[in-house]
């Protein structure tokens, strides 16, 4: 529902701050029409909140900044080939139903499909990731569980014994994933070690496991390894199948891709 036109500056950016502490995410097309101002008004607002700390600024919009937890490492990592992974996390959502039981790992393609994931009803969420459970947590149809265990503070997600305990007494419909290499050979890989067990767990408790990776993820081998690519059900990347040898490769290998191409609305 539309407010009224003509909201004072102060009044206009409490209430994008409202909407965006609600959604994770805000789009200056959208702003525009319900506070009944200009889309330039809205990048000048954006800009100023962002200047105070309050938000990230991106590409026709802005994402919530969760301030005095994460390390700066982990807001740089979301900068990095951010629209491609927000394309993704728009694909993979889609994927998910209301009701259902989720295991999420660490990463940034991960927080930006958790942000999709508060378009749906009823889930459950069991994750090692704290960002993930920031965002989740307060939405009321949700359950969410973070793991408990060990914390790698740079980041942010918990590991170890402890974590891999409690993730074995659950069961999810599916299992949604960074990784931080896919290989036609190596598989699935990841820079943590510490992070590659809980991983796997999650994969062997999940009926379906969806790999959520950009580009540059592709064709690359990290450190440790997860598990083949036969142990994945969907593969969702921003490639279209025509760019690239290695993504025909992988689809002859049977593995399902879904890709994430176009324009952020």
């Amino acid at each position: 529902m539309a407010v009224a036109k003509g909201l004072k500056i102060d009044l206009r950016r409490k209430r994008i701050l409202e909407i965006l502490s609600r959604d994770g995410q805000v789009w200056v097309s959208a702003l525009a029409a319900e506070l009944g101002t200009t889309p330039v008004t809205i990048r000048n607002d954006l800009a100023a909140l962002g200047d105070e700390g309050y938000l990230e600024r991106i590409s026709g919009g802005a994402v919530k900044r969760v301030r005095g937890i994460l390390s700066n490492g982990v807001h740089s990592r979301r900068a990095e080939n951010r629209e491609a992974k927000m394309r993704i996390a728009i694909a993979a959502a889609e994927l998910i139903k209301d009701g259902q039981t989720l295991f999420i790992n660490s990463g940034t393609t991960t927080y930006y499909t958790a942000l999709e994931l508060k378009r749906h009803k009823n889930l459950n969420i069991v994750t090692n990731s704290i960002s993930v459970a920031l965002e989740l947590g307060d939405i009321p149809s949700f359950r969410v569980i973070l793991l408990g265990g060990d914390i790698n503070v740079h980041y942010s997600f918990t590991h170890g014994n402890n974590a891999l305990e409690q993730l074995r007494q659950f069961k999810a419909n599916k299992t949604i994933l960074s990784m931080d290499g896919i290989h036609l050979n190596a598989g699935l890989t990841t820079y943590h070690a510490e992070e590659a067990a809980v991983n796997r767990v999650m994969m062997e408790r999940s009926e379906e496991t969806i790999v959520v990776a950009d580009q540059s993820k592709l064709g690359y081998e990290s450190f440790s390894f997860v598990a083949d690519l036969f142990s994945v059900s969907y593969l969702v990347t921003d490639l279209e199948e025509d760019e690239d040898a290695l993504v025909v490769e992988l689809k002859r290998a049977g593995l399902r891709i879904i890709t994430a191409a176009g324009a952020l609305s």
